[in-house]
């Protein structure tokens, strides 16, 4: 054949092949998406994941990874910017041990807490011999990124976190001082970011500069994990923990900044948990002709 004709017929070809890669590819995704979805768990109008440990760091390649807890909850009834921050994550896993308890109290258990504080070391050590992941630390005071990158680097073996910044205080109002941040991680070899500064302010700031950090696959937020892998702050005993004390814990190590959250906003979670699961008990039978198909 003369190569001519041949090539329009190689373009047509080759646009099919990827014509029906693409397809292939957005199928998985949806698929994949879709059973996620049937996975989440409700509590207080929030969906949350049910992964367990190794299932969730064997399918986490791309996405922005929130952690919710109680305070999380709370917050998410009065705040509109945390709301529209939440609804850009891809995932949400359980970041504590009470909404674990919560979540088999109203009869759809979550299967593992995952929470910032074990995730962040966890997928650490779940890279260890990949050599594609490189992460950015972002938070912690002057020298306790760069404490923490040290630790971890020297655990896991090799130059895992390539880079880290403490950001100054109130960082976030500052779009110059946001910009410059961006650049040093634009400019890094990272493709993770981790973002360790506390919430609400770390999954606005994610939710508002993702779109600018072409470079990074996968965007944490992690409350104090920096902190704690600097050993910087003591972690609450595993037992503590696991008995779902370790919000009692923190407030007697830091109760000048937490006694509020704790004491205070955090509380009508058990009214607003009760509320919930009297709703669904005592929800009206639905008697419709296609409900009753249906069964």
């Amino acid at each position: 054949m003369d190569e001519k004709k041949a090539s329009p017929l190689r373009e047509s070809f080759q646009k099919a092949v990827l014509t029906s890669k693409a397809r292939q590819l957005l199928d998985y995704e949806k698929t994949a998406l879709a059973k996620r979805i049937e996975k989440r768990i409700k509590i207080l109008d929030v969906d949350i994941d049910s992964f367990a440990v190794d299932e969730f760091l064997n399918n986490l390649n791309k996405g922005v990874v929130f952690t919710p807890n109680v305070d999380h909850l709370m917050r998410l009834r009065e705040d509109q910017e945390f709301v529209k921050a939440y609804d850009a994550a891809d995932y949400r896993v359980c970041d504590s041990q009470i909404l674990l308890y919560a979540s088999k109290f109203l009869g759809t258990p979550i299967r593992a807490k995952i929470s910032g504080s074990d995730l962040f070391p966890m997928f650490c050590e779940h890279h260890r011999h990949n050599p594609e992941i490189k992460i950015f630390l972002l938070g912690g005071a002057e020298g306790i990124p760069q404490r923490a990158q040290e630790c971890i680097n020297q655990r896991i073996g090799r130059e895992i976190i390539v880079a880290a910044h403490s950001p100054s205080f109130g960082f976030e109002k500052d779009e110059a001082e946001c910009q410059r941040i961006l650049d040093m991680i634009r400019s890094s070899s990272a493709n993770v970011l981790i973002v360790g500064v506390g919430a609400p302010k770390q999954e606005k700031w994610i939710a508002k500069y993702q779109n600018q950090l072409p470079n990074i696959d996968i965007f944490m937020g992690v409350g104090a994990a920096i902190d704690f892998e600097a050993g910087n702050k003591p972690r609450a005993p595993r037992w503590v923990s696991e008995a779902g004390l370790e919000w009692l814990y923190r407030l007697m190590s830091e109760p000048r900044r937490l006694w509020k959250r704790y004491l205070l906003q955090d509380i009508p979670f058990v009214w607003l948990l009760l509320k919930q699961k009297m709703k669904r008990t005592f929800a009206p039978l639905d008697t419709s002709i296609n409900s009753i198909e249906a069964r």
